[in-house]
């Protein structure tokens, strides 16, 4: 059986931990560094990726093409790979993984279908996957082509099958993240509230006593947090645009991408998930953005 050629944009956390699972589970995985920075390098050559020296090289060699990007970079990179692969000849299948809301991927299925290229809606529920250990992620996956994408399943990925439909898989990864990501969002604002306010070790009590499992999953999610703000800035917008359309008020995901908005200006939002001090506690999260965040 001819091992699975992926091409991946781009080698961020998620991006290159995808590349190794694929890579463990027999498939060949490539990716182009081309205006990429110093980290996306170190991270590539952790992974395993193979790589391309542009984007139509990257593409020519490829059957899949996974986008893994910040979610407000979503269109664009479509656009460079539908006039890439125009510029190289060929259509690999486009996976676009990214925390968008439904009308942005069916928007990023007509510019690479204008390129000859179907498109596969993919969302992305867990935290980046070990190479060989544990089942890694969810990806929930929709569209005409899905079948094409499930095959990854066979080299380690845990995909979900939804249906035909372009946007059903982004539903699904919507609905998700304004639960947990908003949810973490404002059990931010409301802990640096108590900091502020003198109130912060009455207010821990009570969550411990009276909500022990929010609780803890909040001071679980705190310290890793600040790092990756930026990018739930645009994946908070996306969401409120998609419970506009539904006709359901998305204000609240907007107030939640100004939250973090903010916390990515503060100093612990300027660290790397590499570089952040993995002892420091939800708690302590909490007291340094109360004299930080502004």
């Amino acid at each position: 059986m001819t091992a699975p050629r992926i091409a991946l944009l781009a080698p961020g956390e998620m991006g290159a931990a995808i590349g190794a699972r694929l890579i463990a589970g027999g498939a060949t995985v490539t990716t182009c560094l081309a205006g990429r920075g110093p980290r996306s390098a170190a991270l590539a050559a952790g992974a395993g990726l193979a790589l391309a020296p542009d984007l139509p090289s990257l593409l020519a060699g490829a059957d899949v093409f996974l986008s893994v990007v910040p979610p407000g970079a979503a269109l664009a990179l479509a656009e460079k790979v539908a006039s890439a692969a125009r510029e190289a000849g060929v259509a690999p299948l486009f996976v676009d993984c990214n925390a968008v809301a439904p009308e942005t991927v069916r928007a990023v299925a007509a510019l690479v279908s204008g390129a000859g290229m179907a498109c596969v809606d993919a969302g992305i529920v867990g935290a980046p996957p070990h190479p060989t250990e544990g089942a890694g992620p969810r990806i929930y996956a929709s569209g005409p082509e899905v079948a094409r994408f499930a095959a990854l399943a066979a080299h380690g990925l845990d995909i979900r099958v939804l249906g035909e439909g372009v946007g059903q898989a982004s539903a699904v990864k919507c609905c998700y993240a304004a639960l947990t990501k908003g949810f973490t969002a404002l059990g931010t604002a409301l802990m640096v509230a108590a900091e502020r306010a003198g109130v912060a070790e009455a207010l821990a009590a009570e969550f411990a006593a009276s909500q022990p499992e929010a609780s803890a999953w909040l001071l679980r999610q705190l310290p890793t947090m600040p790092p990756k703000a930026w990018r739930w800035v645009a994946e908070m917008e996306e969401i409120g645009a998609f419970l506009d359309s539904l006709g359901l008020p998305g204000g609240t995901l907007r107030g939640a991408a100004e939250i973090y908005r903010k916390v990515a200006a503060t100093p612990l939002g300027q660290e790397t998930p590499e570089t952040r001090d993995k002892a420091r506690q939800g708690r302590q999260v909490a007291e340094a953005l109360a004299r930080t965040l502004g």
